[in-house]
């Protein structure tokens, strides 16, 4: 249950009184500190991102902060697994010498790559002052780095126990005095020393220190994810401890709460609000939008078909029609599939010429996913020239053909565009990990990948597609295996090396940049496997068969009607047509038009065709699901007040030859209302054909390839089709709603 706790805004107002009350403090004497009298000490030796975001939360606020170290030798052990530190004493130490003769002056020391601002200067020294001591360190759950002295702490009645050196605030002559106790080794632990300090009984009364118990300043993340929330109050955002009822000023991601912080500060401090959105994102684009084409950044495109995947030939078209200048790419390509070797065969024959260099590995390398993307990765890392790595798996429907250019401005070490499958919350990120080091939900990950809220995210995993800079490989990523760590797939391999490395993965929603396709059911053992991906991948399916000026039928009327009740409409691209007839011709059982039919119920057809029923090839699904998506909306369009069902017994594709069956005789249809659509061309793959409505003596002679009729089946619409006098007529029919 949440308790009460002051708001955002109440908390504001509060602070903006404190300013009046610090000033008029100080103008009768009482010492008060005013904010220009706060300094914040940090040490980093390295321009990580994590250091460039505690820069920018501390001057959102306005602090003024001085770096120690940057540019220097790091000697202080791996803080981040074991103990150390104790070089950050000493450069401190340093630092007070400078410093500890201005008596009203406060020094706030902090980490950085691990630490945000989440409050102002003077909400700070306001919580300072109500502590009435002249040393505050940060407390947290955990006595580290030695077990034993936990019994020596004082009883705590509420709150954490044990103390943390990640962050503290004092007086500088007091911090001076306590830093002048250190003799030790800059590989020494710097907590164990501030420790022992705060545990000596009379150094804790002489130095006057105390421990943020409740996180009133000082909120550190390690073992307490659970207490830490955000609270959202018109545009601000802050994080709340709800366990103390706390708006902390500093959040600290010790130990393995890293992607805990990470979370925290894509909306801490004000990165992203509900009424502002993504307040951050314009800040650090690069800006090539006046960069002329030899001089933008190269980019090596790295594409890789790790399993069968379907519409493979219209992926690769999409790679060929990227928006980005050919000579400043370079393309490799990994197929591991024998299957897919003549799509990459037509696609090389047909834009060889257009990238300056190529590189394909095919499945006779017979390498492992992790050592194809490990290779990829090499050949930018080894060229100096290469800006960008550009990684791209064959699942990734690219639909917007400026991804480069708006990844590359985006101007991040490491950042994703992100993709999902249609209608799916299936994406190529995590919003958090699991304990286990798997999949968790986030509380914003269903948002994000709805669109809810646009930014810059910065995630613990992504996967499928995104951008690298080469400085980052030569540099943070240098070691070759990222993609085959022992016991990881080479997805989960590669998010964990870049965040062993501190450096960030972010995933941009701010612009559309197109879908996942599903792989998983991909059966290869038709001709034209793409045509079965209807219930799998069903917008690829219709960008690939559906005509393109079908949805014009509602919005325009874009239908005719040549009889009447008869009507006329483009429902299948060529693409659809020709896979059709190659299909059933590749299938070749056609029925032979004789009245016994054994795949008929009764075993007999009053009115037989040469054709082959879609049960036969195993369409029968996917062709009442066409039914239904496609067919139904244009029946009650143009039949207002009839809702079909979408069932259909008899589906099938017929075939008319001058010296097989030509023609069909009048008839009546077993059907509410019947479709023929027309699967290839009058004049050009046959002459003849048609269809004669004998009641209107009215008839369609020149049927559009692609282009359905519709009429009623029974009673009213007594026809025939006319005959075919050369070549081969295919058409689709198909009896709905019996």
């Amino acid at each position: 249950m949440d308790r009460p706790v002051v708001g955002v805004s109440v908390l504001l107002v509060l602070c903006a009184a404190l300013v009046a009350a610090v000033t008029a403090g100080e103008s009768k004497g009482r010492g008060a500190v005013r904010p220009e009298k706060l300094l914040v000490l940090t040490v980093a030796t390295e321009n990580t991102e994590g250091y460039q975001r505690f820069v920018r939360t501390a001057k959102h606020y306005n602090y003024t902060v001085k770096t120690l170290g940057l540019g220097q030798e790091w000697k202080g052990g791996d803080v981040a697994r074991t103990v150390g530190g104790g070089q950050k004493v000493r450069w401190l130490k340093e630092e007070l010498e400078k410093l500890h003769e201005q008596e009203d002056l406060v020094v706030m020391f902090v980490d950085s790559y691990d630490v945000i601002f989440a409050g102002s200067p003077i909400e700070l020294l306001w919580k300072f002052s109500q502590f009435e001591h002249k040393v505050v360190f940060s407390a947290e759950g955990f006595c580290w780095p030695d077990w034993a002295l936990a019994e020596k702490y004082p009883p705590v009645g509420q709150g954490k126990r044990f103390l943390n050196s990640g962050g503290f605030i004092g007086f500088a002559p007091q911090l001076y005095r306590i830093v002048q106790l250190w003799k030790y080794k800059d590989s020494d632990d710097d907590q164990l020393f501030y420790t022992k300090v705060y545990l000596d009984e009379d150094y804790r009364e002489k130095f006057s220190i105390a421990l943020d118990h409740k996180s009133r300043i000082f909120q550190n993340l390690n073992g307490a994810i659970d207490e830490v929330v955000l609270k959202f109050d018109q545009n601000k955002v802050r994080a709340r401890n709800v366990a103390f009822d706390t708006i902390p000023v500093v959040i600290h991601g010790n130990g393995p709460t890293k992607l805990q912080l990470n979370y925290l500060g894509n909306y801490v401090p004000n990165a992203w609000t509900h009424e502002g959105g993504c307040e951050i994102c314009d800040d650090d684009l690069l800006d090539i939008s006046d960069v002329e084409d030899d001089d933008l950044p190269h980019i090596l495109l790295g594409i890789f078909i790790e399993q069968l995947t379907p519409f493979l030939p219209q992926f690769l078209e999409r790679l060929a029609a990227v928006n980005y200048p050919r000579n400043r790419l370079s393309l490799y390509i990994h197929n591991s599939e024998v299957y897919h070797e003549k799509h990459i065969q037509s696609f090389w024959e047909n834009h060889k010429d257009k990238f300056p260099s190529v590189k394909i590995v095919g499945p006779e390398e017979a390498l492992g996913q992790g050592e194809a993307r490990d290779m990829g990765m090499d050949l930018c890392r080894q060229d100096e020239t290469c800006d960008f790595y550009f990684s791209l798996d064959a699942d990734v429907v690219l639909t917007n053909p400026d991804t480069l250019y708006i990844l590359v401005q985006e101007n991040r070490k490491i950042i994703a565009p992100m993709v999902s499958r249609s209608g799916k919350l299936w994406s190529n990120f995590w919003g958090a990990l699991s304990p286990e080091g798997y999949y968790a939900r986030s509380e914003d990950y269903v948002d994000i990948v709805q669109g809810k809220r646009i930014g810059v995210w910065n995630v613990p995993y992504i996967a499928h597609t995104y951008l690298v800079r080469g400085e980052t490989l030569r540099k943070e990523l240098s070691q070759k295996n990222v993609f085959t760590l022992t016991g990881l797939d080479p997805d989960m391999s590669f998010c964990k090396s870049v965040r062993d490395k501190s450096v960030f993965l972010h995933i941009s929603n701010r612009d559309e940049f197109g879908r996942l396709i599903s792989t998983s059911r991909y059966n290869t053992s038709h001709l034209h496997n793409d045509m079965w991906q209807i219930f799998e991948n069903p917008v690829d399916w219709r960008e690939k068969y559906i005509h393109e000026n079908y949805s014009k039928i509602f919005e325009e009327n874009y239908f005719e009607q040549p009889c009447p009740d008869v009507y006329w409409f483009p429902i299948f691209t060529d693409a659809m047509c020709d896979e059709f007839v190659e299909e059933m011709e590749n299938y070749g059982k056609w029925s032979g038009g004789r009245n016994q039919d054994q795949r008929l119920a009764g075993g007999y057809e009053n009115v037989p065709t040469v054709d082959i029923h879609m049960t036969q090839v195993g369409f029968q699904e996917e062709w009442l699901k066409f039914l239904l998506e496609y067919i139904a909306p244009v029946t009650e369009k143009i039949f207002p007040g009839y809702y079909t069902k979408a069932k259909a017994l008899l589906n099938f594709i017929v075939r008319y030859r001058p010296d097989e069956q030509p023609f069909l005789r009048p008839h009546h249809d077993s059907s509410t209302f019947t479709i023929n659509v027309a699967l290839n061309r009058k004049g050009i793959d046959y002459e003849g054909g048609g269809c004669r409505f004998i009641r209107y003596n009215c008839q369609v002679e020149s049927p559009r390839k692609g282009w359905s009729l519709i009429h009623p089946g029974r009673l009213t619409h007594y026809h025939e089709g006319l005959p075919t006098t050369t070549g081969t007529r295919y058409i689709m029919v198909s009896f709905v709603d019996p």
